[in-house]
């Protein structure tokens, strides 16, 4: 890379190709962008700018801004994304599906320490959907070394960088260890009908055993004999130790993996897991809310993840979920955006 100063008395087919660093004006109005590369039918305007501009001359082992960030968003583009761009040398990645959003933070780490080089996402784990931005990509000067383009690519290589992990469709089961009254009953169901078929999952059937173990653990049984691929448990009292549905998880096998979220609200939740069958817990029909715990972790099921005490107990980084952390949390009234005019 080679930085001078073009005079435009003296511009020349010698300065086609070099890239302005700085805005180029003609009688007072932007007439080349930063970034923006001479070509041969811009000489004659050149030749008339109002003063003197910084201009790069990209050498053959550098790449310009636009080449080098499309070489980039390309490397850590996954699944689920489509590459839409470049808008200001700034490309973005954008959801093509409904599905939880991943990104191997480790690794975008490393991209991000090479000079020259930025990418940045939305929180690992987050509720996407189709025409959301996901990541941003941008070259911050006007080129960088073709080398460095390269060492990111052998980084992303091999791993997804960032990609989407769209939902699966699943049956899932629903135990209520509460009395309900009609009312509620029909309020609690339409809800939880309404948030499963949102992620494109089917209740199996609703269960309301006698509150007391037995009971509850023949339940858990025959759903999953059912086909039941998740269990949702509602209305028990986890500060109880007999709480029948606490009492039901060693009866039927099952492995508590979390007990309560480190999260506020959370204390309530629990997850276990009953052979192949995550079972989660929403305490009190919680699923009347829209931000709760289970809100953050059934996404996740859904997407097919092995969700384990790992990713539970890393629920504690940023689960202080007041009043402005509702961008957490699925937006279940909605099931695409358009964001194709960000930047």
């Amino acid at each position: 890379m080679k930085a001078y100063t073009l005079e435009p008395a003296q511009v020349g087919d010698g300065d086609i190709g070099v890239a302005f660093a700085e805005e180029g004006f003609i009688a007072g109005k932007k007439v080349f962008r930063k970034g923006h590369r001479l070509t041969a039918e811009d000489l004659a305007q050149a030749r008339t700018l109002d003063a003197p501009v910084h201009v790069i001359r990209i050498e053959a082992d550098d790449l310009h801004e636009d080449d080098a960030g499309r070489r980039l968003a390309q490397a850590v583009a996954g699944n689920g994304l489509e590459l839409r761009g470049p808008a200001q040398s700034r490309y973005n990645l954008v959801a093509t599906c409904k599905g939880v959003l991943k990104v191997d933070v480790a690794a975008l780490d490393r991209i991000n320490r090479i000079p020259g080089l930025a990418v940045f996402t939305l929180p690992d784990h987050l509720t996407v959907v189709p025409g959301r931005v996901c990541a941003g990509v941008k070259i911050t000067p006007i080129c960088v070394p073709g080398a460095a383009i390269g060492d990111a690519e052998a980084i992303a290589a091999g791993t997804a960088v960032v990609r989407v992990a769209p939902f699966v469709p699943m049956r899932v089961g629903v135990v209520v260890t509460e009395g309900l009254s009609s009312s509620v009953r029909e309020r609690f169901q339409g809800m939880v009908r309404k948030k499963l078929g949102w992620f494109g999952s089917e209740v199996l059937r609703f269960e309301e055993p006698a509150a007391e173990p037995h009971a509850v653990a023949t339940a858990l049984t025959g759903l999953v004999r059912d086909g039941a691929q998740v269990i949702l448990l509602a209305g028990g009292n986890t500060v109880d130790p007999l709480d029948p549905a606490l009492l039901a998880l060693p009866e039927v096998g099952a492995e508590m993996i979390r007990f309560g979220a480190p999260a506020n609200p959370g204390s309530m939740f629990w997850m276990a897991q009953l052979g192949a069958v995550p079972l989660i817990n929403l305490a009190s029909c919680s699923m009347y809310s829209k931000a709760t715990v289970a809100d953050l972790v059934l996404p996740w099921v859904l997407s097919g993840e092995q969700v384990g005490a790992e990713q539970l107990n890393a629920l504690g980084h940023g689960g202080l979920l007041d009043r402005g952390m509702g961008w957490r949390f699925p937006a279940y009234e909605v099931d695409t955006v358009d964001e194709s005019t960000e930047e």
